[in-house]
């Protein structure tokens, strides 16, 4: 008996968390580089006397699925699409270099130039100031030009952008960023951007919601086994107190 309520909870369990993940992704199916997040489960046996035949299912975060997702042209001169496995670093909010596939910039207040949601976009030294009154272009190397009215363009920096030795060698934050476990990877020369355009997510609204529907139903098989347990113990209690 105990062992089918072993198999029904872990299971209800897993599909819960599998659903968190599933809606997690289809909330994020209009995020601009959103990188869909995968998921797996390991079978861990459970320690002590008499349980040595008894196994927990647990969630196991294998990473981010790293297909890119399909380019939107925007025409507007402030948004680039980074190119191959190409990465844009921006400084979090807790000061750590980071990296994303998001890339509508903007010019804030003090003339810096930023993600819209007001995060600095890092260059080879820092963040990228702007002059005052001046327009902007990316080149396809991440090289930034401004063009102050009745003046000729001047380079004004280049956006550091850097591409992993391996495509699973970035986790994601909290904050919904990237970050590298041994540091800040150095800037890759070779990478490239496409301005004028933006990446979308590379979720599938479509696959996603089947397989919520998928995970809906496997929770409950698993609760209607745990049901069924529930029956067959107090049928078993009723028969064990008339003998």
């Amino acid at each position: 008996m105990d062992r089918m309520i072993y198999l029904s909870m872990a299971g209800a369990k897993a599909a819960m968390q599998r659903q968190d993940v599933l809606s997690h992704n289809l909330a994020n199916v209009t995020t601009n580089g959103f990188r869909a997040e995968l998921q797996a489960f390991r079978a861990v046996p459970v320690r002590g006397d008499g349980a040595s035949t008894r196994a927990f299912s647990l969630e196991t975060t294998i990473g981010y699925n790293d297909a890119p997702g399909a380019l939107t042209a925007t025409g507007r001169n402030l948004d680039v699409a980074m190119q191959g496995q190409a990465w844009l670093a921006v400084q979090a909010n807790d000061g750590t270099e980071a990296y994303t596939r998001a890339g509508s910039l903007d010019v804030n207040a003090e003339g810096i130039l930023v993600m819209r949601n007001g995060m600095p976009v890092l260059g080879d030294g820092g963040p990228i100031n702007v002059p005052p009154n001046s327009e902007i272009a990316i080149g396809a190397d991440g090289t930034v030009s401004a063009k102050a009215p009745n003046q000729r363009p001047t380079n004004i920096g280049r956006l550091k952008l850097v591409t992993p030795e391996t495509t699973q060698a970035l986790t994601r934050g909290d904050d919904g960023l990237f970050r590298a476990g041994d540091g800040d990877l150095p800037a890759d020369a070779n990478a490239r951007l496409q301005d004028g355009a933006l990446e979308s997510s590379n979720v599938s609204a479509v696959e996603t919601m089947v397989a919520m529907i998928a995970a809906g139903r496997q929770f409950e098989q698993q609760m209607k086994l745990l049901q069924l347990a529930q029956t067959q113990g107090q049928q078993s209690a009723k028969l064990l107190g008339t003998t």
